[in-house]
């Protein structure tokens, strides 16, 4: 559990895509402690089902998920508009979380991989947006996670760090789209952070020292720092935060 309690967010309804597993699932964990009422999605079913038996062994009943393919966008619309309708009919909270960084050399890259990954890392954050802005109440806030590789210049999966770059402009538009009622629109932007997938599938012990020779802090990232600044943003303590950036990256950028 992280150390701070935003009391006003005791009882809202929060929507996560992504939330089965990593920086996902630590976002919907938090949430729960803060007494949210919290809805997730994800494609892993399996990861999905064991999240929500270890939410109910701590504590937490009222999770509701959904298996969905962010890719497929009238079944992620349908499934903000349900969760919704199961909760009094408001949404306080939307975070677009769910991503895919798979690596492809750019001279492997075709038109079937680069739109595989504008389908999965930057489309579903615009329409899970379009569709929860009507059903979100003035003081509602929007979490579209960003990531640093493409300020850093990071290459080898250039679909993804376009995609996210691509996150940076959709924000602060949308921001100016929804500001005038009253809904908070900000990307929080991770840095190297610690997670299972990160480690089996990327991180070796020497990529790992880099990402903290490159920080000027000197400590390994992990998921409760991300969350930690998205527990903020939704809460009413950053009411004048909107069309900004946030990173979490240790002073690597």
């Amino acid at each position: 559990m992280l150390k701070n309690q935003y009391p006003c967010l005791s009882g809202k309804t929060a929507f996560v895509t992504g939330g089965a597993t990593g920086i996902g699932a630590c976002l919907v964990r938090r949430l729960l402690e803060q007494k949210a009422r919290v809805g997730f999605i994800d494609l892993d079913n399996e990861s999905s089902e064991k999240m929500v038996r270890e939410m109910k062994a701590a504590g937490h009943a009222a999770l509701w998920t959904r298996q969905v393919d962010v890719r497929d966008i009238d079944s992620l619309q349908q499934a903000i508009r349900d969760f919704t309708e199961d909760h009094e009919g408001r949404l306080d909270v939307l975070i677009n979380n769910a991503a895919n960084d798979r690596r492809i050399a750019y001279d492997k890259v075709t038109p079937t991989s680069w739109d595989a990954s504008q389908e999965v890392n930057l489309r579903p954050h615009f329409f899970a947006m379009q569709a929860a802005a009507p059903l979100m109440p003035s003081g509602a806030s929007i979490i579209n996670m960003g990531s640093v590789s493409w300020r850093r210049r990071r290459t080898g999966f250039t679909g993804y760090t376009t995609a996210k770059g691509g996150i940076h402009a959709l924000t602060r538009t949308m921001a100016q789209e929804l500001g005038p009622k009253g809904i908070r629109v900000n990307s929080v932007v991770p840095g190297a952070i610690k997670t299972e997938r990160q480690m089996r599938m990327w991180v070796d012990d020497r990529l790992e020292q880099s990402f903290i020779d490159e920080q000027a802090l000197k400590f390994r990232l992990g998921t409760d720092d991300v969350a930690a600044m998205v527990l903020f943003l939704v809460s009413e303590d950053a009411r004048a935060c909107t069309g900004q950036d946030f990173l979490v990256d240790g002073g690597i950028v």
